[in-house]
């Protein structure tokens, strides 16, 4: 029985080792390895259903633009989090009992109607990440570091603003902390998604 639990403990990885992060840098750019390095990237998109038709051909051409212009490797990652109507709730509770009859009798059929529509349907929100990713092998290059970083904040810019011309908000997300937790979410999907 001993000398299978040995087997067992020698074949345990760290968390770190598995997920493959090795470091994640005071930019938040978050370091893999000596030549890959990776920095995500929020956009907070347009409704495009929204736009007449001529806003839409100018939205796509953007588009168009913003892929020809990003010759390097990025991902796109979509992500679904249950919607929390909690505090939007409790605050009409909260009013209830300053309103006339009438009013009250109204605010509990909304009450009644937010919570029947939010179980059927799941209301979930979501939020849009770009993936960006450096890597170099080149032995020659001393301070890998620099260059990632320098490399992976030219092409968030060129993100950035061909984004902006669709119309989306690009932000930079540089705080560590922020970092960790979208990790997270990424990476304990089920979890996030239940408890948000």
């Amino acid at each position: 029985m001993k000398g299978g639990d040995n087997i067992k403990e020698k074949n345990i990885k760290p968390t770190q080792e598995w997920i493959g992060i090795n470091n994640i840098l005071e930019n938040g750019i978050i370091k893999i390895n000596n030549n890959k390095y990776l920095k995500i990237i929020r956009v907070k998109p347009i409704n495009f259903n929204l736009k007449s038709e001529l806003e839409k051909e100018a939205i796509l051409n953007s588009y168009k633009t913003f892929l020809k212009t990003c010759n390097f490797n990025f991902q796109i990652l979509i992500q679904s989090n249950k919607e929390d109507l909690s505090t939007h709730l409790s605050q009409i509770n909260n009013n209830i009992n300053k309103e006339d009859k009438k009013i009250q009798e109204i605010s509990n059929k909304y009450i009644k109607y937010i919570k029947e529509l939010n179980n059927k349907r799941k209301s979930s929100s979501k939020n849009y990440y770009i993936i960006i990713e450096y890597e170099n092998n080149n032995k020659d290059i001393l301070d890998k570091e620099i260059y990632a970083i320098e490399d992976l904040n030219n092409n968030f810019f060129k993100i950035k603003d061909c984004l902006a011309r669709c119309g989306n908000t690009v932000l930079d997300i540089s705080e560590k902390e922020k970092i960790k937790n979208i990790l997270f979410s990424f990476l304990n999907t089920r979890i996030y998604f239940n408890n948000n």
